[in-house]
C-alpha cells in the first residue's frame, strides 16, 4: 500500500499527540510532499524546535520526500475549486495532489478531507 502523508498527521506523530499511534505503523516509506515538510518544520520552530533537528527525526522515520514538480502543480489547481470551498490550505492541496498522482492513500487528521473520500483514500486518524 502506497502512503501519502499530510503534515497534520506526521506532526500528530512528532508531538505525541491522538492519532499519533495510527500514524506510527504506517510512516516507514510514506511520501511527504516538500511543501508539507515546510508546513512541519513551521510548525515545529514555532514551537521552538530547530527545522534541523526535525528534519533529522523525519530522516530517520524513512519518510521519502517528493519535490513538488509541474505535475503535482497541475493536479493541485485543478483541486483549487473544491478546496477553496472547503478552504483547504496550499499544503493541504499539495498533500492530496500528491496522493492522487501516487494512487495512494492520504493519511491526515484532517476531517473536512472526508468531502474528498469518493476521489481519494483519505485515512483519518482521529
Amino acid at each position: 500500500m502506497t502512503i501519502v502523508v499530510d503534515s497534520s498527521a506526521l506532526l500528530a506523530l512528532l508531538f505525541d499527540e491522538p492519532g499519533g499511534e495510527v500514524v506510527l505503523p504506517l510512516i516507514r516509506g510514506a511520501t511527504l510532499s516538500a511543501v508539507n515538510l515546510d508546513e512541519v518544520l513551521h510548525k515545529c520552530a514555532r514551537r521552538g524546535i530547530a527545522p534541523a533537528i526535525v528534519l533529522k527525526s523525519v530522516q530517520r522515520l524513512d519518510v521519502i520526500v517528493a519535490p513538488f514538480d509541474a505535475e503535482q502543480a497541475l493536479a493541485s489547481a485543478a483541486l483549487h475549486p473544491r478546496a477553496q470551498a472547503l478552504r483547504l490550505s496550499f499544503a493541504e492541496r499539495a498533500c492530496l495532489a500528491l496522493g492522487q498522482i501516487r494512487t495512494a492513500s492520504v493519511v491526515t487528521a484532517d476531517r473536512v478531507w472526508q468531502a474528498f473520500a469518493g476521489d481519494f483514500d483519505i485515512r483519518l486518524i482521529r
